[in-house]
């Protein structure tokens, strides 16, 4: 919620926006994303506490992404959150590592994204690690659309293989 917050919520907290974080950051949403085999979520810790993570949902593609390898499913990295005192700290460089090894070695060939367009630094981020722009998209919430980019990168074939 916090990274959701200050990620979106730049000009402060509105109706719509509160609604939207409470729904999709709530223990519910998460023991749900744990119980679908087809979610994988990476943590990054430090002394005991949560300061990322990483959501990635397998088999899922997106019309504006390349096509995966033949015989390789897209995997959608549908969140990659760092608390902003652990940014610059390589702990998203970290949870991004290890969300392409896991959906590589669960036979994915692609992992896309749809980051929000004001969200320079996460562009940026994406860019540097070999992610590139396939076009616009949109998040709509509760009538609201945002525009978002699909980013996209081929995955190696796993460590090992």
């Amino acid at each position: 919620m916090q990274v959701f917050l200050d990620t979106y919520a730049t000009q402060g907290i509105r109706p719509a926006l509160a609604r939207e974080v409470l729904s999709e950051y709530s223990q519910g949403r998460f023991q749900q994303a744990l119980a679908n085999e087809a979610v994988q979520l990476c943590v990054a810790e430090v002394a005991g506490h949560l300061v990322g993570f990483a959501h990635v949902v397998l088999g899922q593609g997106h019309d504006l992404a390349p096509a995966a390898a033949s015989g390789k499913t897209a995997a959608e990295l549908l969140r990659l959150y760092v608390q902003e005192a652990f940014t610059g700290c390589q702990v998203g460089t970290q949870l991004l590592a290890q969300a392409e090894a896991q959906a590589s070695a669960a036979g994915a060939g692609l992992l896309w994204l749809t980051p929000w367009v004001h969200n320079h630094r996460a562009l940026a981020f994406y860019g540097r690690r070999g992610y590139r722009d396939h076009g616009q998209t949109f998040f709509v919430f509760e009538g609201e659309s945002h525009e978002n980019r699909v980013y996209a990168k081929t995955l190696p074939p796993p460590a090992g293989s």
